[in-house]
């Protein structure tokens, strides 16, 4: 099934011709017009609402509208993963616009997305272990890679496209020669993991991220301040543990109220039949394995 993304400027309008043009992409929701899907659409963290299993010229496809406040939003904190995970892989744009502050946000996101995995990986490593990780981020802490999804879904994208993650990410990680050296050659890869280095990722991780481990350090009831706690971070050497804790934390928010919003969205029939294709998959990489 191919996923596609929509990124509106005015989610009512768009819902208000979408649903006049095809209907039958909506669940009940319909029926109780643009105002009630937008309110849905809003719902929890990731602010986006699926039409999904719906039949487009011999194809399957789902579809999410996500309104740019919202999109530009979780790219440059965060919020939920939701969008800004699936853009940590590589995707095919189907309509570029000259918009700026769309541009920077996708870019900032794959920065997000580096710092955030050098923080994850050892010293040594190699450039497919480093894909791995980058399009591993948005699935860490969803409660449906335990049961419900092929358990070599991160792999298999990046096996069939690591081409494509070198295109994507080679001039960010040329940014940032000065922390980690990449071998696109010999797929060998080392990064600084020194105090200093460790503390330069944390302070350009989204704030979501920040604010997450401000809180779990402030469970002691004392106030602390975001500098120390990030210094203190860089010091700790299970640094990759708390930021990977913190990741699944919002993951496992946005994949639980996605999940409900889905039934919403999809109706009854094709939540079943979506979760069962889902299962299905599962199964047959579980015995593939």
């Amino acid at each position: 099934m191919v996923d596609l993304i929509f990124v509106a400027e005015n989610p009512l309008s768009w819902h208000t011709a979408n649903i006049e043009r095809n209907p039958k992409h909506y669940s009940f929701l319909r029926y109780m017009g643009s105002k009630a899907a937008t309110t849905v659409q809003n719902f929890g963290a990731a602010k986006i609402y699926f039409n999904t299993l719906v039949p487009v010229n011999n194809a399957v496809i789902k579809y999410g509208v996500v309104s740019r406040e919202s999109f530009i939003e979780d790219l440059l904190d965060w919020n939920s993963l939701y969008v800004s995970g699936r853009l940590h892989k590589p995707v095919l744009v189907l309509q570029n616009y000259d918009d700026g502050d769309i541009k920077m946000a996708l870019e900032q996101n794959l920065y997000s997305a580096l710092h955030a995995s050098l923080l994850l990986l050892p010293e040594s490593f190699t450039e497919e272990r480093l894909c791995h990780t980058l399009a591993s981020l948005s699935y860490r802490g969803d409660f449906r890679m335990k049961f419900g999804e092929d358990r070599s879904k991160v792999s298999n994208i990046v096996k069939c496209q690591m081409e494509h993650f070198r295109s994507l990410y080679e001039p960010v990680i040329k940014r940032l020669d000065q922390w980690v050296d990449v071998d696109f050659l010999s797929g060998k890869a080392e990064q600084d993991v020194s105090p200093s280095a460790k503390l330069y990722h944390l302070n350009l991780l989204p704030k979501t991220l920040q604010m997450g481990m401000l809180e779990e350090w402030s469970c002691d009831g004392k106030c602390h301040d975001l500098e120390d706690i990030l210094r203190a971070a860089a010091y700790d050497t299970e640094c990759g543990d708390l930021v990977n804790a913190e990741i699944e934390k919002i993951v496992n928010q946005s994949s639980w109220s996605q999940s409900i919003k889905g039934v919403l969205t999809a109706g009854i029939f094709k939540s079943i039949k979506y979760s069962a294709m889902k299962v299905s998959k599962m199964m047959k990489s579980l015995n593939k394995t």
